[in-house]
C-alpha cells in the first residue's frame, strides 16, 4: 500500500477539494489485483451506505469506450466499410451538404467540426480534420449508427459478446433506482440524484458500473481481448479502438484519438493524457470524475472514481486530468 500513497493522498484532496462523497480507486498490474481503495459514501445525504466494491458510479462521458469497442466491431464486421468512409453515406437523413467531406474517422475522434445548438440545429464550427472539439452530437450520430446496423442498441450487443462472457453483472444502462447505484452531486449544498435515463439504448449518459468492472473493461483492452486464455474479443477489434486514429492536424498541440478514447502519441499540450505518460497508453474520461488509464508499456490498468460533476473546475480542469495520470506514470516507472 505505501507504493501507492502519493496516488490516494491524490484523490482524496481532490475529492475534499471538489465536495464528492465518495472515491475509488482500483489497480491491476500484470493482470492482478495490486490496489482496491474505496471511501465516503453513496450520497452527501445523512445516513448514506458506505461505499463498497460493489457501489456502481455513472461514468458519464466515458461509455464512449463502450461504444468505441462497438464502431470496432462494426469495422472489424464491415458493416462499415473504412473509417475514411463519407458520414453521408451512413447519414442519408441528414443535410448532405452539411456534413461535406466528414468522414467516419471524424466522427469519432472529434474531429468533425459540427455542433448544436440550443433549439436542436446542427451547424458547422470549422471543416472536417481542421480541428478538434469535444460536442455531443458525434456520439448521438454514432449511437444511432451502430444501432441500426446491428439491428439491436449497443448496449444489447455489447451485453451479448462482452459483458455475459467477462461475467459482468455490475455494468448497465440505468433506468430505475437501486441500492448499490451511488448519486451524481451537482451543487455540493443540495443533495446528489440518480442520472437514470429514459431508456437503455444508450442514447443517453445513463451508465453504471463498479470501479471493479471498469478496471476490468480496462484489463479487457490491455489483453486485447484475450481474458483467462479466452479470446472473447477479436484482437483486431481492440487493435482498431485503441490506436491513433486521429486525422493529421497542423496544430500539434490537440488531443489525439483511437475510437473515441485519448490515445497517447507525441504529448501535446491540449492532450488530457499527462507529458509523462508512455506512449501508445490510452484513456478515457467523464464529467463526474472517472478516469480509466491503460499503460501497456507497463501492463497496468487504473479505475478512479468519484460522484460530483465538474471535479476539477474552470482552468484547473485540464492539469488535474494531465496530473493524474503523470503520478500513476510516475508510481509504476521507479
Amino acid at each position: 500500500m505505501k507504493k501507492f500513497d502519493r496516488l490516494i493522498d491524490w484523490l482524496e484532496d481532490i475529492r475534499v477539494k471538489n465536495h464528492s462523497s465518495a472515491s475509488s480507486l482500483y489497480i491491476l498490474k500484470d493482470n492482478e489485483v495490486v490496489l482496491e481503495y474505496y471511501n465516503g459514501y453513496h450520497s452527501n445525504a445523512a445516513g448514506a451506505m458506505p461505499i463498497s466494491e460493489s457501489s456502481q458510479f455513472n461514468v458519464a462521458s466515458a461509455r464512449k469506450s463502450y461504444l468505441g469497442l462497438v464502431v470496432a466491431y462494426a469495422l472489424f464486421e464491415g458493416k462499415i466499410n473504412s473509417l475514411d468512409d463519407y458520414a453521408a453515406r451512413y447519414f442519408d437523413d441528414m443535410d448532405q451538404h452539411l456534413l461535406g467531406k466528414t468522414t467516419i474517422r471524424h466522427l469519432v475522434t472529434h474531429s468533425h467540426g459540427l455542433h448544436e445548438s440550443e433549439d436542436g440545429t446542427i451547424f458547422r464550427e470549422f471543416e472536417p480534420g481542421q480541428g478538434w472539439a469535444y460536442r455531443g452530437v458525434n456520439v448521438l450520430m454514432m449511437t444511432q449508427l451502430v444501432n441500426r446496423l446491428f439491428n439491436k442498441t449497443f448496449p444489447e450487443l455489447l451485453k451479448e459478446k462482452v459483458f455475459v462472457p467477462m461475467g459482468f453483472t455490475e455494468t448497465s444502462w440505468q433506468t430505475e433506482e437501486n441500492r448499490n447505484l451511488v448519486t451524481e452531486i451537482v451543487d455540493p449544498n443540495s443533495y446528489g440524484s440518480y442520472k437514470l435515463g429514459k431508456t437503455n439504448d444508450g442514447k443517453e449518459s445513463n451508465l453504471y458500473t463498479s470501479t471493479r468492472e471498469f478496471a476490468q473493461w480496462g484489463n479487457l483492452h490491455l489483453y486485447k481481448g484475450k481474458i483467462n486464455g479466452k479470446q472473447i474479443v477479436p484482437r483486431e477489434v481492440i487493435n482498431m479502438a485503441t490506436q491513433m486514429q486521429s486525422p493529421i492536424y497542423h496544430n500539434h498541440n490537440l488531443p489525439q484519438n483511437g475510437l473515441f478514447w485519448y490515445v497517447q502519441g507525441t504529448p501535446a499540450a491540449n492532450s488530457e493524457i499527462g507529458e509523462r505518460v508512455p506512449r501508445g497508453s490510452y484513456q478515457i474520461l467523464g464529467i463526474t470524475g472517472p478516469t480509466l488509464l491503460v499503460i501497456p508499456e507497463y501492463n497496468v490498468v487504473v479505475a478512479k472514481m468519484y460522484n460530483k460533476r465538474y471535479n476539477y473546475g474552470g482552468d484547473n480542469y485540464l492539469y488535474y486530468l494531465r496530473e493524474f495520470s503523470n503520478l500513476v506514470a510516475d508510481t509504476f516507472k521507479q
